[in-house]
C-alpha cells in the first residue's frame, strides 16, 4: 500500500515536473514562421509567438540570431521577450504597419498616435532582454507628428517591468517611453539616437524607477523625467517619483544629458542621481517648466556626478520652457511650478561653458532650498541665481571663468558672500 502510494506520488511529481518543463520551453519565433532574413516581414509570426506566450500565462519568447523586419507588435503580461546575440529587430518603413491608436501620451497630452514598434499596455511582469539589438523604422516614419509616429518601445499602465542588456538605434522620436508604470527598471542598455525629439528614455508619470549602468547618447535629452502637461495632468495626480539613476553615461548632442520637465504637471519628486557622467550641448542637467504647468519639482538630489563638454552643469528655467498646454493650470501663483529641496553635491566639471544658469524663476513663486556644494573643475562662467530662498552654497572651487563667480537677484541663504568656502563640518 505504501509502495503504491509512493509510486503514485512519484508519478504525479513527474507529471508536474514535465508540465513545468513544457511551460518553461521558450516560444521560438522561428517555429511560428519568422524568417529572420531581413527582407520578409515577420510581424505576423512575431505576434503569433507573443500571443501564444500570453495565452499560456506567460513565458519566454525567444528571438534567435537573424534580422527580423517587423511592424508594431504587442507584448502581454508575464512575457519575457529575449533577443539572443546576433538577433536584430528592424522596424518596417511602412506606416501602415503601426496601427493608429486613439490615445497615446505625447509631449504631455493624450492624443491619437501610432503604436510603438514594441508596445504593451496593462502588461505586468514584463521583460525585454538582450543581448540583441532593436532598430527603429526610418525617418519617413519617425518624423511623423500629426499624428505622432511610433516610438521604439512604449509600455503603459504596467507594473514590474524590466528592460535589460540590449541596444537600440533610432532617430527623431523617443526610444523608450514608460508611461503610468510602477516598478520600472532599465539596466545595461546602450541607446543611440540622433536629431531633435530623439530622446533616449522618457520616464512619464512613473513610480519606483531604477535606471542603472546605461550608456545613452542621443540628439535630444538622453533621459527626460516627465509627468504630463496642463490641467488634465495636474488633476490626474500621477507624479514621477521614487527614481534612482546611477552609474550611467548620459550625452546629448543637441539638448540635455538629463532633463526634468518641461511636461511635469503631475509633479516630479524623490529623484536621486548618482555616479554618472553627463554631457549636453545646451545643458548637462536641465530643470524646465513654464506658466500653466503648476505642480512641483521636489526632493531631487545629485551626487558624485561628472559634467563634461556641456553648455551648463545646471540650467533652471521655470519661466519659458516647453509648449503651452491646451488646458494650462490657472492661478497667479499656481500656474507656476514649485521648486523645493533640490541638492547637488560632489560635482566635477570640465569643458562647461556656464556653471549654473538659474535666473529664469517666477518672482511670484521663488525656488526654495537649492543646495550646491563641493563643485570643482573648470568653467567659462560662474553662477547666476534669481528668486530663491534658503540657498546653500559651499565648496564652489572652480577655475577658468570670466567675470564674477556669483551673481544673484532676490536670493537669500548661506554662502552667498563666499561660495568658495569649504562645506561646514
Amino acid at each position: 500500500m505504501k509502495r503504491t502510494l509512493i509510486c503514485a506520488l512519484l508519478l504525479a511529481a513527474g507529471s508536474v515536473g514535465l508540465r513545468a518543463a513544457e511551460a518553461a520551453t521558450p516560444f521560438n519565433v522561428r517555429q511560428f514562421g519568422a524568417t529572420g532574413d531581413g527582407h520578409t516581414k515577420d510581424t505576423a509570426a512575431l505576434q503569433q509567438a507573443l500571443d501564444a506566450c500570453a495565452a499560456a500565462g506567460g513565458g519566454v519568447v525567444l528571438v534567435p540570431p537573424g534580422v527580423y523586419l517587423t511592424g508594431s507588435v504587442v507584448l502581454g503580461a508575464g512575457t519575457t521577450l529575449k533577443f539572443e546575440r546576433g538577433a536584430s529587430l528592424v522596424g518596417s518603413p511602412d506606416i501602415a504597419d503601426y496601427p493608429l491608436l486613439p490615445s497615446v501620451r505625447w509631449e504631455g497630452e493624450f492624443r491619437p498616435g501610432h503604436r510603438a514598434l514594441l508596445a504593451a499596455d496593462h502588461a505586468d511582469h514584463l521583460t525585454i532582454e538582450g543581448p540583441g539589438s532593436i532598430y527603429g523604422p526610418p525617418i519617413n516614419v519617425s518624423q511623423l507628428r500629426d499624428p505622432r509616429g511610433p516610438p521604439l518601445i512604449e509600455i503603459a499602465n504596467s507594473e514590474h517591468v524590466l528592460l535589460e542588456g540590449f541596444s537600440t538605434q533610432y532617430e527623431r522620436l523617443w526610444s523608450i517611453h514608460p508611461v503610468l508604470c510602477r516598478d520600472f527598471t532599465a539596466r545595461n542598455l546602450v541607446i543611440r539616437s540622433v536629431a531633435p525629439n530623439g530622446d533616449g528614455i522618457d520616464v512619464d508619470s512613473c513610480s519606483g524607477v531604477l535606471i542603472e549602468n546605461c550608456d545613452i547618447n542621443t540628439g535630444d535629452d538622453a533621459i527626460a523625467v516627465k509627468s504630463g502637461r496642463g490641467l488634465a495632468a495636474w488633476r490626474l495626480e500621477r507624479p514621477t517619483e521614487n527614481v534612482v539613476i546611477r552609474n550611467c553615461t548620459l550625452v546629448s548632442s543637441i539638448f540635455a544629458g538629463l532633463a526634468f520637465g518641461s511636461e511635469m504637471s503631475g509633479g516630479i519628486r524623490h529623484v536621486q542621481v548618482e555616479h554618472c557622467v553627463i554631457g549636453g550641448r545646451q545643458n548637462g542637467i536641465s530643470i524646465k517648466s513654464r506658466n500653466g504647468r503648476g505642480a512641483y519639482f521636489e526632493d531631487i538630489s545629485g551626487e558624485d556626478l561628472t559634467l563634461v563638454n556641456a553648455g551648463t552643469f545646471l540650467d533652471i528655467n521655470l519661466l519659458t520652457k516647453g509648449i503651452q498646454a491646451s488646458d494650462p493650470v490657472p492661478g497667479a501663483v499656481d500656474q507656476w511650478s514649485a521648486f523645493r529641496q533640490v541638492r547637488f553635491h560632489d560635482i566635477k566639471v570640465s569643458g562647461v561653458r556656464t556653471l549654473v544658469s538659474a535666473d529664469h524663476m517666477p518672482a511670484a513663486r521663488p525656488g526654495d532650498g537649492l543646495s550646491l556644494t563641493d563643485i570643482t573643475g573648470t568653467c567659462g562662467r560662474g553662477i547666476t541665481l534669481a528668486h530663491f530662498t534658503n540657498v546653500t552654497l559651499a565648496g564652489i572651487q572652480v577655475t577658468g571663468f570670466e567675470g564674477p563667480l556669483l551673481m544673484v537677484t532676490n536670493v537669500t541663504g548661506t554662502g552667498l558672500e563666499h561660495p568658495e568656502a569649504p562645506v561646514s563640518k
